[in-house]
């Protein structure tokens, strides 16, 4: 069986706008992933966490060395790899948006008023570590696709902070292209579907770039059977 041609983007590739927002259009069949992620996403819920189980798969053949699109088959799969990743999210925010909602109703029904704005001030703090920490356990999960990596906030943390400037410049990348992707509202509103997977795509390129070549994720992984 013949090897699949290099890819022109991959993740050892620099880690660059062009690159970022090239790489999930680089092949017919990645453009054809990205057409059927948006179709799905006219699926409330499900099509989001399917989205988020393509992208998991994705990453992993990535770490093999294999051809990752297109990889639409076996969506009972993607949706599981989707519902234990957003999960992990649900796990890492939920302490900041419980501080949150509690906020208002330190004044309303626990009568401390003194109470909202610490509260306000660490749900914000805890919520923006959540954010800032999700993307230290995604990749890794990619690469064995193993649950124990997910529910791990401190070293998730301990990863972001190894990641260095290269991740702070994943996040220079990401920002702007979450701004870029709302430019699919003029398309009568539905080209949002498209432009945000799209979005995500390229989110997922930056981070798994950033923590593959830090801890050399795709380095003695033996390709699926």
């Amino acid at each position: 069986m013949r090897a699949p041609a290099p890819l022109p983007i991959d993740l050892r590739s620099p880690l660059s706008l062009v690159n970022a927002w090239r790489f999930p259009l680089q092949t017919p069949a990645s453009r054809r992933d990205l057409w059927i992620g948006g179709l799905w996403l006219l699926v409330p819920v499900v099509g989001w966490l399917l989205n988020m189980g393509h992208r998991i798969r994705v990453v992993h053949r990535l770490h093999r060395g294999e051809a990752p699109w297109p990889a639409w088959e076996n969506p009972a799969d993607l949706l599981r790899h989707g519902i234990l990743t957003f999960l992990g999210m649900v796990y890492y925010g939920a302490p900041g948006v419980l501080c949150l909602v509690l906020s208002p109703f330190a004044t309303s029904h626990l009568h401390i008023p003194t109470l909202q704005t610490p509260l306000l001030v660490v749900g914000i703090t805890l919520f923006l570590l959540a954010v800032i920490a999700i993307p230290g356990y995604m990749s890794h999960y990619c690469r064995a696709l193993d649950p124990r990596e997910i529910f791990d906030p401190r070293r998730a943390l301990r990863r972001v902070v190894q990641g260095g400037r290269a991740y702070l410049h994943a996040w220079a990348i990401v920002l702007p292209t979450m701004l870029a992707s709302a430019l699919g509202l003029l398309v009568f509103g539905l080209g949002f579907l498209w432009a945000s997977v799209w979005f995500w795509q390229v989110a997922a390129f930056c981070f798994a770039s950033v923590f593959t070549q830090r801890f050399d994720l795709d380095r003695g992984v033996a390709p699926s059977r």
